[in-house]
């Protein structure tokens, strides 16, 4: 049957339509180019490969390329633009000068970039690191009161308890003698063995065998490294594909299954019981970070969805656990590599703890650790656990010497950068704890040390890292002399968290004055109470 005579004419008018519509879509899209261009040119930029390829392929997440971060910032100061493709540009920024407008920005300006995050989405869903908008204005609103120190407080016994674990096994391995061990894993262990407990009440205990949500968990953070690096696994379609990303799925379905199950079976007692009698059972024992989401509402009565809670303890996992192993490592490595300060660090310990039956951290003793602290401090500004922060901007963006970020502009906000900034730390490269001393810190810039971001959307489980990471040095500072096992510097790998490439191996020797197990110290199998199964 012939179609009728109109609808030649029309399919040629809806082309005509379309070819049109796209022709000023692309004009839009070119005069934006344009402009952004016109913005952009005004910025410093370093040497090319060529005009089509720009930067493509010269960052590297090595220690060279960490060497050739230096060299940007030594030579430029503020920033630099960074053209992955010719329509793709990075404005990369290392000075407190150019980091204020953008990081103090409302969230809504210039929220986290999907390019740098977006392998995270399938894993850690809308949590904080993630959502953005309203929806992450209403949950960080939800959140905050979980890591209020009244909080925290009850944390610190688990902190030491894990500690404890880690220690033990040490001390076996060292049998009295010293010993050289590979420190970058037991420090994750141990932060997974925290935040487990913290977090669910859940004690896998990791540390002492394998546990699959902690392989699940490990197994998905080298997933999305490996993911980064792999162009063609960058597509979804392409990724689900292959055979990493089956095994991302799979991995992915263990971590949702277990905290799913954790969340639906603490919501169906608190539906049971009721919030009156929830309340009045978990008295005398601390709540954990599931307990509290499960009872924040906001001002109009609402809650927090099984979901919602799901991803957030998700992503405090992700983001608390490889973040603080990395902050601790590159710690404990900076203290070997100068007894002098590992020393005082030390006699200050053991002035905090004298005359105690039990040698403990408590959350009171945090505030007088002030050497400690200090070095803590250095060190997260030597070796930063995340090298960098991205940033997207939806509208235009002012500097403060009149330079203009244009819309649309992903900046790629270096901590690295500017924690070694020589235009803010003089000899950036050594490490001195009094730099963060009372008097060395009158006038400084808050954003010179930026370690845990900064603004609206910096890290909101800081305080629990700075906590935890004080009391684990400290208690290693007890009992064990550090030192290093090689002559070279360690070679350092900024991936998802600033690594040591090929492990970090450090020479350990038992304190013969420190309290051992059979000696009223730790024992192997120390637990929180109650954190059992």
């Amino acid at each position: 049957m012939p179609w009728p005579a109109w609808v030649a004419p029309a399919l040629l008018l809806a082309a005509v339509a379309l070819l049109f519509g796209g022709l000023r879509r692309a004009a839009v899209a070119g005069r934006r180019v344009h402009g952004a261009w016109h913005h952009l040119r005004r910025f410093p930029r370093p040497p090319w490969r060529n005009w089509l390829l720009g930067h493509m392929g010269m960052a590297k997440s090595t220690e060279e390329g960490l060497q050739n971060v230096d060299n940007l910032v030594g030579q430029y100061h503020h920033c630099c633009v960074w053209w992955i493709a010719p329509w793709q540009p990075v404005l990369r920024l290392f000075h407190p000068d150019t980091l204020r407008p953008v990081l103090l920005a409302s969230a809504f300006v210039a929220p986290k970039d999907k390019l740098f995050y977006g392998f995270l989405k399938p894993w850690l869903g809308d949590g904080l690191l993630l959502s953005h908008g309203r929806k992450w204005a209403w949950h960080r609103r939800l959140l905050t009161p979980a890591f209020h120190p009244d909080t925290l407080k009850s944390y610190v016994g688990i902190f030491n308890r894990s500690t404890e674990i880690m220690h033990a096994k040490w001390w076996q391995e060292a049998a009295g003698a010293p010993v050289v061990l590979d420190i970058f894993e037991p420090l994750a262990l141990l932060t997974l063995d925290t935040l487990q407990k913290c977090i669910f009440s859940h004690d896998s205990h990791c540390q002492e065998r394998p546990s699959k949500y902690i392989a699940a968990i490990l197994e998905l953070s080298a997933l999305v490294v490996r993911r980064q690096q792999r162009l063609l696994h960058h597509p979804d379609w392409l990724y689900r594909l292959s055979a990493d990303g089956r095994h991302f799925a799979r991995a992915c379905a263990a971590v949702h299954g277990f905290t799913a199950a954790v969340v639906q079976h603490r919501r169906r007692e608190l539906e049971r019981l009721g919030h009156q009698a929830w309340l009045e059972g978990h008295q005398g024992r601390s709540m954990d970070f599931i307990d509290l989401l499960l009872l924040a509402k906001d001002e109009d009565g609402r809650d927090l969805s099984d979901e919602d809670i799901s991803a957030e303890a998700d992503t405090f996992m992700f983001e608390g656990h490889d973040t603080t192993a990395s902050g601790l490592a590159w710690l404990l490595y900076n203290l070997a590599c100068h007894p002098h300060h590992q020393e005082r660090c030390r006699q200050e310990v053991r002035e905090l703890l004298k005359d105690r039956e039990v040698e403990e951290i408590e959350w009171e003793d945090l505030s007088h650790l002030p050497f400690t602290t200090m070095c803590i401090k250095e060190s997260l500004r030597l070796h930063p656990p995340v090298t960098a922060v991205s940033r997207r901007c939806t509208k235009d963006i002012a500097l403060h010497d009149g330079h203009v970020i244009p819309s649309g502009t992903t900046c790629l906000l270096s901590i690295y950068g500017t924690h070694h900034n020589p235009s803010i730390w003089p000899e950036p490269q050594v490490f001195d704890p009094l730099r963060f001393s009372p008097e060395n810190t009158q006038g400084q810039s808050p954003l010179a040390f930026v370690p845990f971001s900064a603004g609206p959307r910096n890290c909101i489980g800081r305080s629990f890292a700075m906590a935890e990471m004080k009391v684990v040095a400290a208690l290693t500072l007890r009992r064990f002399a550090l030192r290093p096992a090689e002559r070279r510097p360690a070679r350092r790998k900024p991936e998802l968290v600033l690594r040591p490439e090929g492990g970090l191996r450090l020479l350990l020797e038992p304190l013969a004055e420190a309290p051992w197990p059979g000696r009223g110290g730790p024992g192997v199998g120390a637990t929180a109470a109650g954190t059992g199964e």
